[in-house]
């Protein structure tokens, strides 16, 4: 498959089901949006946090995909548990699946709002203009000492991050790197363990003020545990 379908999230406001592995029933949900890495999911329940959980999703009669996923956040939106997802395990003929029924399936939204549509037995859900996250993973400030060491010109430097999520964080150094440049970092958690390590390359980059630059780094790879020892050590988590 070509790698900009990968990038693509597509808009379903969909109606389907979900059963976790070891359930006996399955719940009915709403996709908000999917890609092949993740979606947004309007659930009557609350999905366990901190766990790989394998699950199969019906996106219709005739299309069901398992994968396994990790609850990367959990928003309550009015009687709902708003959650993002992101795929660990799935396979390429459902990532297929995927991209055949959003093909086929894919509404024109106009300007209804996703939460009037949602109905589990109760009456429809109506209340202020709020539009959900579109982020697979929350983004939490975080302060923690890290060192980066430049794979380029092997120039290693210290700083503090100013905000973490799964697959990327946002950095405060002295100095301006430039956009790809492939890191090195390890984040220094205050608990005495171990500092997170890490791989990622630069987003970003802009001035905040004299000698200092707040940088974006995208992460290779999301560390799911790491994030979560990490997030469990910062005082303030916040959205942003």
């Amino acid at each position: 498959m070509h790698e900009r379908r990968n990038l693509t999230r597509w808009q379903l406001v969909h109606k389907a089901r979900l059963k976790q592995e070891g359930a006996q029933v399955w719940v009915d949900c709403y996709i908000i949006d999917i890609n092949f890495k993740g979606m947004q999911v309007a659930l009557p329940i609350g999905l366990q946090r901190d766990v790989f959980i394998r699950m199969q999703i019906a996106l219709s009669e005739d299309c069901t995909v398992e994968l396994e996923a990790w609850a990367a956040w959990r928003k309550a939106v009015y009687n709902l548990n708003l959650h993002g997802l992101y795929f660990t395990k799935i396979k390429d003929e459902d990532k297929e699946k995927i991209y055949q029924f959003t093909r086929t399936h894919v509404p024109q939204q106009a300007n209804q709002k996703w939460w009037q549509r949602l109905n589990f037995g109760v009456e429809s859900i109506s209340g202020p203009n709020k539009e959900p996250d579109k982020r697979i993973f929350r983004r939490f400030e975080a302060v923690f000492p890290v060192r980066i060491l430049d794979e380029i010109d092997s120039r290693e430097g210290r700083g503090r991050t100013a905000d973490i999520s799964a697959k990327g964080v946002g950095i405060m150094i002295g100095v301006q790197l430039k956009v790809r440049t492939p890191l090195e970092l390890w984040i220094e958690p205050p608990d005495e363990m171990d500092p997170l390590y890490t791989r990622g390359e630069v987003a970003w980059s802009m001035p905040t003020g004299v000698n200092e630059y707040r940088t974006g780094v995208n992460l290779e790879k999301a560390d799911l545990l790491g994030l979560s020892r990490l997030l469990r050590q910062a005082k303030k988590p916040n959205i942003t």
